[in-house]
């Protein structure tokens, strides 16, 4: 039977629901609260990583991958501990998206004409043991077109089908549950905006809608813009909330519908679970409030911390986010520095963003061969080298911590300290072998050829002649890890844990599944491909009803 589905939210959870339902021959109904210039949301700014296991890709760079290796890894990293209650859902997600990314992921975008680029990046790489966090392969795929590549096919999808119908502006204040059924979605008319996409929208209301429904899917994202209420869920398990953040994600990022939910009987857990990138850097032309960009780093820079003291394992570059993410913020201080050679950073740093890797996604095969093989840094890292607020650098260590002292507005770096301690690090780069956990990773590393090529300078002394570089790390806000619980259908629990008739959750709102698929920890690349899969999910599960 055709039923019309209403769904509340324009990122990509949500579109590939509508995409699903309109094959299936399903009416839909998508609002959201920001005009229609941002459709794709977060998804549009995103570098397009998704995870897989055993790839095609993956088989081309003799990376041997499996779904028992990559459950061990995802399960090790989650570190799931509330089965009884809060986890029940979330674990059996896991199961099901290690089961999606091995045997089903590659082959679904496939269907939907999406390729990905000839690039295999190692995210998160643990540092630790065989059972505890980190990507034990590279499993980190970068959509062709990074992130507007890859909302492309379904936005193309759903504008052109008959039976879609899009109400941009429309911000949902209220839903209505009645006996354990969706009955209503109440809310605000905004007035139109002309705005670019992810630049902050008005919230002047202009009228009010009320619009009964049957089948309601809630994808509105989490709460990486609403420091209020970040700081409000913090943890303290990860010491003291940071007093001073850069943002990652738009303004809409509010995390609204999660209370709207909450407050009309919906099931949130997880609630403390966040992730928080710690290599943020401002944006020199911000387009949001606060604007960050992260740096994904290779893993030769040294880190200190604001008072110079050189962090250790798992804390060194692209290991383990949350880990230093803890040990930053035990330090007291909100912020850290990356300590580099020039040579480095032409190899090694890569910025976070469709906007900052132009060649990518613009498709451009010469651009990629120019920009990434050269001898130079791509062009927007340069960018920021020049530009950017948080970079200093010199041709001596003396000078370029008295650059870093200014540039941080206090005297807490000790020159003769950081001094010895990259003296020590310089001792160990002669031979392929170190006592130095982090020249054993670096060395470790290049044996994959993907890192070898593009992704990991070969060890040198930073203390040679180089020119050396500093760069201010801020903490930067993306991802809720908790919301609203579901079971592996995307259908929404209540409060007394029952299932709501008619009601559905994807994407990071849902905790990209179950109310937290991750877990306490992620391998990078599972945000978006969490929002295919719960937004699939959501739409298998409404067409079997």
């Amino acid at each position: 039977m055709k039923k019309t589905v209403t769904i509340i939210g324009a990122g990509l959870s949500g579109l590939v629901a509508a995409t699903e339902l309109l094959k299936a021959g399903h009416q839909v109904v998508m609002l959201d609260q920001e005009p229609k210039q941002a459709m794709g949301g977060q998804a549009f700014w995103s570098f397009g990583g998704l995870f897989l296991v055993n790839s095609g890709l993956q088989r081309k760079f003799r990376v041997k991958d499996s779904y028992e290796l990559a459950l061990n890894d995802w399960l090790g990293t989650a570190r799931f501990d509330r089965l009884e209650d809060e986890d029940v859902w979330a674990k059996k997600w896991a199961e099901a998206y290690i089961h999606f990314a091995c045997f089903e992921k590659e082959k679904y975008l496939k269907s939907m004409g999406i390729k990905f680029a000839p690039v295999l990046g190692w995210a998160e790489r643990g540092g630790s043991n065989a059972e505890g966090h980190g990507n034990s392969v590279p499993r980190f795929h970068i959509t062709w077109g990074t992130g507007p590549g890859l909302i492309e096919p379904f936005v193309s999808y759903c504008l052109a089908h008959q039976d879609f119908r899009f109400l941009p502006r429309h911000q949902v204040t209220d839903i209505t549950i009645d006996h354990h059924q969706i009955k209503a979605i109440i809310g605000n008319i905004l007035e139109p905006s002309d705005v670019e996409r992810g630049a902050p929208s008005s919230r002047t209301v202009i009228d009010t809608f009320n619009m009964d429904v049957e089948t309601l899917i809630i994808t509105t994202g989490g709460i990486g813009a609403n420091h209020e209420l970040i700081k409000q869920n913090w943890p303290g398990r990860l010491g003291k909330a940071p007093e001073h953040m850069i943002q990652g994600v738009p303004d809409s990022t509010d995390g609204r519908m999660l209370k709207v939910s909450e407050d009309a009987g919906v099931r949130l857990v997880n609630k403390d679970r966040m992730w928080h990138y710690t290599e943020g850097i401002r944006n020199h032309t911000p387009i949001w409030n606060n604007h960050g960009i992260r740096i994904i780093p290779g893993p030769s820079s040294l880190w200190f911390d604001a008072e110079g003291n050189r962090f250790t394992a798992p804390d060194y570059p692209g290991f383990d986010t949350l880990h230093t993410l803890e040990s930053i913020c035990k330090t007291g201080y909100d912020y850290s520095w990356f300590v580099l050679t020039e040579d480095i950073m032409k190899k090694e740093f890569v910025l976070s963003g469709s906007e900052q890797n132009p060649d990518l996604t613009g498709k451009d095969y010469k651009q990629i061969l120019k920009e990434r093989l050269s001898s130079h840094a791509t062009g927007p890292v340069e960018k920021f080298r020049t530009d950017g607020a948080d970079f200093v650098e010199a041709d001596n260590l003396e000078e370029l911590i008295s650059k870093m002292n200014q540039l941080a507005g206090d005297d807490l770096l000790d020159y003769e300290k950081i001094k010895k301690q990259v003296e020590l690090r310089d001792l160990q780069v002669d031979n392929p072998f170190s006592k130095d956990p982090q020249i054993t990773f670096i060395n470790g590393a290049r044996h994959f050829l993907g890192d070898k090529l593009i992704r990991t300078a070969k060890p040198h002394k930073f203390l040679d002649g180089r020119k050396l570089i500093a760069v201010k790390l801020h903490i930067i806000s993306r991802k809720t890890l908790g919301g609203i619980q579901t079971d592996l259908n995307s259908q929404v629990f209540s409060k007394d844990e029952q299932l709501i008739e008619g009601l559905y959750a994807a994407g990071e709102v849902a905790g990209f599944g179950g109310g937290g698929v991750h877990g306490y920890g992620a391998l990078e690349g599972t945000f978006l491909g969490g929002c295919i899969f719960s937004g699939l999910r959501a739409a298998r599960g409404i067409c079997g009803k």
